[in-house]
């Protein structure tokens, strides 16, 4: 390694691989341990908590002394010391016959964070997950850099906060998304899923997939998108999805304005990166599908929730099947600490006032998200034609009452947008279109085939009498 090299890892910031530490502490061979128990990596003497270079004085004593340690482990943790200017860098190797123990207990890393768990929890851990990772292990038909995307990779660093002109190589080795054998460029599984042109190339099911559904099952699809465009840009791309397809409210005091979502929207996105994140990628024919119902929506992952996790303790346990999937996304914002993502999805929902997320488990794991109510201006499915429609948080008029004041038989999306004088695609079909067609108000004339270029829409019999009283009053 070089100075280079540890510059980039200190700009990383601690992680699922890297550890600083002071000075050797009594606490190092917890670090060891952890590391050994997870996927390996690099403890940095002489680096403190906040990143700040102090410098250790290395020494024969010193490095023997480190051995011991890592000998005293069981099993030995093997470890080998790489003096780098004032540091000296710790490589830890993953164990091969886990669970390790030292005589403080046993450990596993969990992000930035070393976690004490108990022998029969970590023993039936890695009993299930077996000693094959998906996420670390090699993907030998990946070719560097012929299938290699630099732009997702240099948006990646951008989200890092890694700043100079590093060598793309070096990075990719550091954060452990690949590896240097025989000459070569080595991409691991996790680097392949970030960082590959074509992901579903090498791994079918990594993909998203979204569908608007009228109604409270799947009979009527009215839309579907499918998102594979690598891990970080498919969870956007996700958000994105459920932000054009819901809605939001509006409450005014005075001058002010404050925008009030039917489902909390970082539950949401916390939702969706665990999905991706600790899906089972050794579960064929499978992807993360989100679904948009009329009265809630559903994230759906593969795989059931890993072993010594439970409904029970479901956000106050963490056990991560990817851990390098977790420390990538860690490291680009997308999650925080481990075994806080639960507990914000909980608390969001609840300053939000929306209903409490469910959570379901059987071979999938599944996150019901309900809407907050009075941001529900006409719910959906609500065949009461007299049903207040107006604003029951504003007392505006809404996007639906305008658009069928302006239906006249049966017209085209077009038509429609043209008649209300909107420019923006995207916002016509947020505000107007589709909770008009939520609300029976108004309805496809080809229903089977939402997409098809001939599609018309007409108002229905709730629509109308909607209408007349409208006019009526």
């Amino acid at each position: 390694m070089t100075l280079n090299d540890i510059r980039i890892l200190i700009q990383e910031g601690e992680g699922t691989t890297l550890e600083f530490k002071e000075s050797l502490s009594s606490s190092f061979t917890r670090e060891l341990v952890a590391l050994a128990n997870t996927i390996g990596g690099k403890i940095l003497l002489g680096v403190r908590d906040d990143g700040a270079v102090v410098g250790v004085q290395t020494s024969n004593t010193l490095r023997a002394r480190i051995q011991d340690l890592a000998r005293n482990c069981d099993p030995p943790v093997q470890v080998w010391e790489e003096p780098v200017g004032e540091v000296l860098v710790v490589h830890v190797r993953e164990s091969g016959a886990k669970p390790v123990q030292c005589s403080d207990g046993f450990f596993w890393r969990q992000g930035s964070v070393t976690q004490k768990l108990s022998r029969d929890e970590i023993r039936d851990f890695f009993r299930v997950e077996g000693s094959v990772r998906f996420d670390l292990s090699p993907c030998p038909r990946f070719t560097y850099p012929e299938d290699f995307d630099r732009e997702k990779f240099d948006a990646w660093l951008k989200l890092s906060g890694i700043t100079g002109q590093p060598q793309v190589e070096d990075v990719l080795v550091n954060i452990d998304a690949a590896e240097r054998a025989g000459g070569k460029l080595l991409f691991r599984n996790a680097g392949v899923l970030f960082f590959a042109k074509n992901v579903r190339r090498f791994f079918p099911e990594a993909y998203i997939t979204c569908l608007l559904i009228r109604g409270t099952n799947k009979a009527d699809i009215m839309d579907r998108k499918d998102f594979d465009a690598g891990i970080v840009a498919d969870i956007q791309d996700a958000l994105r999805f459920i932000e054009r397809n819901t809605r939001t409210a509006y409450h005014i005091q005075g001058l002010q304005r404050e925008n009030i979502p039917e489902y909390p929207a970082n539950a949401m996105r916390e939702a969706i990166t665990n999905a991706v994140m600790h899906r089972d990628w050794f579960f064929e024919g499978a992807n993360v599908f989100i679904e948009i119902y009329a009265d809630r929506i559903e994230v759906v992952s593969p795989g059931s929730l890993p072993r010594g996790i439970s409904l029970a303790n479901l956000g106050n346990r963490s056990v991560r099947r990817n851990a390098l999937l977790a420390d990538l996304l860690h490291r680009v914002g997308f999650i925080e600490k481990a075994g806080t993502g639960i507990r914000r999805i909980r608390n969001e929902a609840k300053q939000l006032s929306c209903p409490e997320p469910e959570f379901i488990t059987d071979d999938f794991v599944t996150v019901v998200f309900r809407p907050k109510q009075q941001a529900a201006l006409l719910q959906p499915g609500n065949d009461q034609s007299t049903g207040e429609v107006t604003g029951e948080v504003t007392g505006e008029v809404t996007g639906e009452v305008k658009l069928i004041k302006v239906m006249a038989g049966e017209m085209s999306r077009q038509q429609i947008q043209n008649a209300l004088g909107l420019k923006h695609e995207d916002h016509f079909r947020k505000t107007y279109l589709l909770p008009a067609l939520r609300a029976k108000l108004i309805e496809m004339t080809i229903p089977d085939k939402p997409q098809s270029r001939n599609q018309r829409y007409r108002l229905t019999p709730k629509g109308n009498e909607y209408l007349r009283q409208a006019l009526e009053s």
